[in-house]
């Protein structure tokens, strides 16, 4: 039973707390390959840009497909059990990488890391199609689990916070992403170096399990919670009187998943993750084998390290302002949080296009200041990487703002989906556009083979959340929840 104290209890930034500790396991396991493959995986298994975007494609394709079933599994399963199979399942695909190295030299004969790195002709290619596939494997069970954590983190978010709070309360958890993406060039290569690539994987991946125990003991629904008093539920719950949730039986029913696709809503928050999803991916996939193909700057490097992990601090504090913006909107001008969360975004839909600026300024000072002119797309992209999770937390949260508590899970996993969807045409693209680039030397707007390919993509990356914005804005202009279905 709740605690009956008068002195509201605040119990729900726990559980935030908690959320916040899992998007960092996420995408910390989402980014020891990343980290790893330019340096260790890449000699080892002669991979080409064109493997890698295959690979980082087909896990945001696995990825996109499971988002859509995975807001459902957790609307039947229920949030406890359903973040616990979520985070259990990437938890031993993220650590199952480490075996690739092993079926791959079981399968071609070979016994030794020597021994795969010195082979030549096509042996070397079978040994880059079978890791491939290995990994390939690894990242789909990797994908399954992870895409069950944003629907289950926004379902939490709807439970504990009422909508004026839940674009605040997803930045900080949504924060994770950054944190995670910040402490892993501090860890994963240093990692990988002194253990082997292999315990890398482990090592990450068995942070998970830990998380899973503290979840089990501290989460239960607010009601049933024993750490919730009544005034923090009639504080959480404070949405009801406009009834957006008034009725008892659309609070009890769920929503047909069909049903789902009916709705503008549904489409505009789709759109949405589609044009920008695959941005903040491209950057956590990519920029380290930007910094070592353009500058020649390891992630094993003081240099390398100190660079990520710049981008991911500027990118991390900046987005929790984000979050913030659109309750400043609320208080001050008494605004709806539909209106309050499209005005922030349009304002956060400008900043990428500092992204335009990274590579021809770093080409520029190349010259004057060698390897530390990597400082400055760095510092542009961590623009646009901050203005991403601003974003990312706000149209979150607009599925709050117009669906009822049983249909959020099903809503953001089909709006995940579409991200996914994004990612995958971005980083397929960039794999064999970087390929294409630099075996036949192509030219772009005064860059010539790999560097005119980055441009190429930065170009799409910087005007991609204006076009999103755009269409969003078109499909749903003003505030319209859904209450009867």
């Amino acid at each position: 039973m709740s605690n009956s104290n008068p002195k509201m209890t605040n119990y729900r930034w726990v559980i935030c707390a908690l959320l916040f500790v899992a998007t960092t396991i996420n995408y910390l396991d989402r980014q020891v390959l990343s980290l790893t493959w330019d340096e260790f995986i890449k000699p080892e298994f002669h991979w080409n840009d064109d493997i890698y975007g295959k690979i980082t494609g087909i896990f945001s394709l696995f990825y996109a497909v499971c988002m859509l079933f995975a807001g459902r599994f957790v609307d039947w399963m229920g949030t406890r059990k359903g973040f616990l199979w979520a985070i259990g399942v990437w938890s031993v695909g993220a650590c199952l990488h480490a075996l690739c190295g092993i079926v791959t030299e079981s399968w071609v004969g070979l016994h030794s890391t020597a021994e795969l790195i010195g082979a030549t002709g096509d042996v070397a290619v079978v040994i880059a199609t079978v890791s491939m596939y290995c990994f390939l494997v690894a990242r789909c069970i990797l994908a399954l689990g992870e895409a069950g954590n944003f629907p289950a983190a926004i379902k939490v978010t709807a439970e504990y916070f009422p909508k004026k709070d839940r674009a605040f309360a997803t930045s900080i958890f949504n924060a994770g992403a950054s944190i995670g993406a910040l402490i892993a060039p501090l860890s994963i290569p240093n990692l990988a170096k002194a253990y082997g690539w292999e315990w890398a994987f482990v090592i990450i991946g068995a942070l998970g399990f830990i998380w899973m125990a503290f979840w089990v003991f501290l989460y239960d629904a607010p009601r049933k919670s024993k750490f919730v008093n009544q005034a923090e539920i009639e504080y959480i719950e404070q949405d009801k009187e406009e009834g957006f949730e008034s009725k008892k039986e659309n609070a009890e029913k769920k929503m047909p998943f069909l049903k789902c696709f009916s709705f503008k809503q549904t489409w505009a928050f789709a759109f949405g993750k589609f044009m920008t999803d695959g941005v903040w991916w491209f950057f956590l996939f990519w920029t380290p084998s930007y910094l070592y193909t353009q500058f020649e700057i390891k992630t094993t490097e003081g240099l390398g390290q100190a660079l990520i992990f710049t981008l991911y601090a500027i990118t991390t504090v900046l987005s929790i302002y984000g979050g913030k913006l659109p309750t400043i909107f609320i208080n001050r001008t008494g605004v709806n949080p539909y209106a309050a969360r499209m005005k922030a975004m349009l304002i956060f839909a400008f900043f990428p296009l500092c992204v335009l600026f990274a590579q021809p300024l770093g080409f520029y000072y190349a010259d004057s200041l060698g390897r530390n002119a990597a400082w400055i797309p760095i510092i542009l992209i961590s623009l646009g990487c901050a203005a991403h999770q601003s974003w990312s937390a706000n149209i979150f949260s607009t599925v709050g703002d117009m669906f009822p508590k049983v249909a959020i899970a099903s809503i953001t996993g089909i709006g995940g989906m579409a991200g996914g969807l994004g990612s995958l045409v971005l980083q397929m693209s960039a794999g064999k556009l970087f390929t294409f680039a630099d075996e036949t030397g192509m030219q772009f707007m005064g860059f010539e083979g790999k560097p005119a390919g980055y441009f190429i993509i930065f170009c799409i990356c910087a005007v991609a959340y204006l076009i999103g914005w755009v269409v969003m804005k078109s499909l749903v202009p003003k505030y319209k929840p859904i209450i009867e279905f």
